[in-house]
């Protein structure tokens, strides 16, 4: 089980990608569950990351963007996709909208992981259709991080199935949603491919800055050693 960490700047990713990270995020945690950084921040970031010889994968977020505008979603995806990120992350609400939505992305051309977004449970036929569609991953999350974790809002069964689901059509999936370390025993239970952090590696609530010192926990603890230096590649 790879470790995803969301950051939101040249600093905090370059600290995640020399911390032991498998996944570098891009987004801006103040502006919501998915919320987006400027292109221009994507591409300085991901730029830095390479200059740096990170060989890591990076996704960026678009935002927030309702369902129902899937002009304003297909402009986003075109943004965040030419500055140079391996994976797009787009947030599919439970809603009318989500199959159109997934098809219009999948038929983009770029490399998508639909983020179902799983406070009212997850619509495990969208999900399938996903998983049919071609994508490169598909993800569990959460928009509110105050009500509770992943875990609070969807049932250990459900996620069950939302993993098997995507094994079965060999999609990578991934979970997310207010994890910390206490949820560590659960994500083992349900082995998803990776899982993805932010509120577990920050001092203060998911807005605040990193903190080394918790991302070198969750690292050990994710990955399985008494301890990693700060600074030491991971392999």
């Amino acid at each position: 089980m790879k470790l995803l960490v969301s950051v939101r700047s040249v600093e905090e990713a370059l600290l995640a990608a020399g911390g032991g990270a498998d996944f570098i995020d891009l987004k801006e945690p103040g502006h919501g569950a998915l919320g987006g950084l400027p292109v221009a921040a994507i591409q300085e970031i991901a730029g830095a990351l390479r200059r740096h010889g990170s060989g890591l994968d990076i996704s960026a977020t678009i935002g927030d963007v309702p369902m129902h505008e899937m002009g304003r979603i297909a402009a986003c995806v075109d943004a965040v996709g030419a500055c140079g990120v391996d994976y797009v992350k787009v947030g599919i609400e439970r809603l009318p909208q989500a199959r159109s939505v997934l098809d219009a992305l999948a038929a983009s051309g770029w490399p998508i992981v639909p983020v179902f977004i799983a406070d009212k449970g997850l619509d495990l036929a969208d999900v399938a259709h996903a998983c049919a569609s071609g994508f490169a991953g598909v993800m569990a999350d959460t928009y509110d991080k105050r009500a509770g974790s992943l875990f609070d809002a969807v049932r250990m069964d459900e996620l069950r199935r939302f993993i098997a689901t995507a094994r079965a059509a060999g999609t990578m999936v991934g979970l997310a949603g207010a994890l910390r370390m206490a949820h560590e025993p659960l994500l083992r239970a349900l082995a998803p491919d990776f899982a993805g952090f932010r509120t577990a590696v920050c001092v203060g609530d998911r807005s605040s800055a990193l903190d080394p010192q918790r991302l070198r926990a969750l690292v050990a603890l994710m990955h399985g050693r008494a301890g990693v230096e700060s600074g030491a590649p991971h392999h």
